[in-house]
């Protein structure tokens, strides 16, 4: 019989998995957090095939906003499948997304509360109670999480933050440096375990986490020319002023300012242009081919002498340097798309989409120029907010085959879930909801008609606040605390979507505020994050 547990599980996860009655090969599904009976899955195990970028915005996936880009093979998979259109994350930053990923839980509960915390990797986490449940467990690309990757049978995952070009990965053996572009990379890895190292006998959960496109948005050179010509609009909030938000005021991620550095983020590679970052781009510049910088060249070089020759300044500054910021982010949204499109095709020939449940997300969402923004981190709309897709298998008629969700769910949902597609039981203590039933087509009186956040990584990067708020379907309530800030944000989106006017103080919204803060409460006691009541 193959080997179902990770050799490095330790003592704790056996007792724990007989503790939760999950028996490997036998395991049967259940909303054990609410307190029902086991309930066994629908004939045979489904595969999954769980795809994640680094900071894809869903402004930039042309079947949620056709305004800069078509993403044919993501909108391919939405139009076959389900598009939630209210899926949101707990904490906006990539470790902390990762880790609620894989727990089930918020990064108060798992330990992972910002990138500069190391994931405790013995505790318990989807991929584990698959393994346990006979399920071969595979994860490629972007781990991030310090911590060994544990409960795969096949990993190999990127340093760091990962490199775009030769990007270096970290395998059982050590370090192993693949030729090529990160995003064909992964998918190769990904494509290659399907076809040579599974069982084709046995279920299987397959974690495919791309690096693109996070910072420095570098593409891939055959991409290199695309979009050169286009000038997109710019958003109406770029010249906010921050008005009555201290911490939106006094952040560090604005395209206008020196936060988007000239040299690594702009490419602007010149003896003369010496920045904070400049080493980072000459670094990634090395792992280049000859062929490969010479076209880099042709491009980024023209690219420096309409810089040099212009002498911009003030507002022009600001919006060439948006210009090119999209120009290169949407160079890496293509090749990304194009390797999803490359791996549905091999699922497709392989006859296994008739049993195989495939998701499409990303670690948080990002800000496209929002006021005046790269990164994310906050609270508001573009940060907060996720792309979330899922086609559903041919071969399970009791799940719906398409169309839209518009429930609130957050990433510490996908734990569950997934456990329950599976027939695996779903441990008591993830604080995550299974969204089974909204897959089914169902719309529980009980589902949830809040969401709660919680961002903790200050001081860091980007210099945004500690805050915790509560979303509802019409306002958002914001805390910020900690070091130099004191203060409450209050927005109501059906008047204002983009988030400009905080209405805190308005004396006609005491009722809306005594509301919001009643739910805030009650969310954090049942979520146990006691640390800011």
């Amino acid at each position: 019989m193959a080997k179902l547990f990770s050799q490095k599980t330790n003592r704790s996860f056996y007792l724990f998995m007989a503790s939760v009655g999950c028996s490997p090969l036998f395991a049967q599904s259940s909303n054990a957090q609410n307190g029902s009976e086991p309930r066994k899955g629908e004939g045979k195990p489904l595969n999954i095939v769980y795809i994640m970028s680094d900071d894809h915005s869903y402004q930039t996936i042309s079947c949620y906003d056709n305004r800069f880009i078509k993403t044919p093979n993501i909108d391919r998979l939405a139009a076959s499948g389900v598009r939630f259109t209210n899926s949101f994350v707990t904490n906006s930053i990539s470790g902390p997304s990762r880790a609620c990923m894989l727990t089930g839980k918020f990064s108060h509960k798992n330990g992972m509360t910002t990138n500069a915390t190391r994931f405790d990797s013995t505790q318990v986490t989807f991929p584990k109670l698959l393994q346990s449940a006979g399920y071969q467990t595979a994860i490629f690309g972007k781990w991030h999480l310090k911590s060994e990757p544990s409960g795969f049978d096949k990993w190999e995952v990127l340093v760091g933050q990962g490199q775009y070009f030769d990007p270096i990965f970290i395998v059982p053996e050590g370090r192993v440096t693949h030729k090529g572009y990160s995003t064909d990379v992964i998918t190769d890895l990904s494509i290659n375990w399907l076809e040579s190292d599974r069982d084709p006998n046995r279920p299987f959960c397959l974690i495919v986490h791309h690096k693109a496109p996070h910072r420095n948005w570098m593409p891939n050179t055959t991409d290199i020319d695309l979009f050169e010509d286009v000038t997109f609009p710019i958003p109406e909030t770029f010249y906010d002023d921050y008005q009555g938000r201290q911490a939106a005021a006094v952040q560090e991620m604005s395209i206008a300012g020196d936060e988007l550095d000239y040299a690594f983020d702009l490419k602007l590679n010149s003896d003369e242009i010496k920045t904070r970052l400049k080493e980072n781009l000459t670094f990634a510049l090395r792992r280049l081919d000859p062929q490969q910088r010479l076209e880099w060249n042709r491009v980024y070089d023209s690219v420096l002498n309409d810089f040099q020759m212009r002498d911009l300044k003030g507002r022009e500054l600001a919006e060439w340097k948006f210009q090119r910021y999209m120009k290169d982010y949407l160079k890496c949204i293509k090749s990304l798309d194009d390797n999803i499109g490359r791996l549905m095709g091999y699922l497709k020939e392989n006859d296994l989409l008739e049993n195989t449940i495939i998701i499409y997300t990303s670690d948080q969402g990002f800000y496209m120029g929002e006021h005046g923004w790269f990164d994310k981190r906050f609270m508001y709309e573009e940060s907060l907010r996720t792309p979330l897709i899922v086609q559903l298998p041919a071969g399970r008629g009791d799940l719906l085959k398409r169309g839209d969700i518009d429930q609130f769910v957050q990433n510490i949902d996908y734990a569950p879930t997934i456990l329950e597609l599976a027939g695996v039981t779903i441990p008591q203590d993830i604080q995550g909801e299974s969204f089974v039933p909204l897959l089914k087509g169902n719309r529980p009186k009980n589902w949830r008609k809040s969401i709660y956040y919680h961002y903790l990584e200050y001081p860091a990067e980007h210099a945004v606040r500690r805050h915790y708020g509560v979303r509802s379907s019409r306002y958002k309530l914001i805390k910020f605390y900690g070091h130099d800030i004191d203060a409450w944000e209050l927005f109501d989106l059906k008047n204002d979507p983009n988030e400009l006017q905080n209405i805190y103080t308005h004396p006609g919204k005491r009722w809306v505020k005594r509301k919001l803060h009643r739910e805030l409460t009650r969310l954090m006691v049942k979520y146990e994050d006691s640390v800011v009541l």
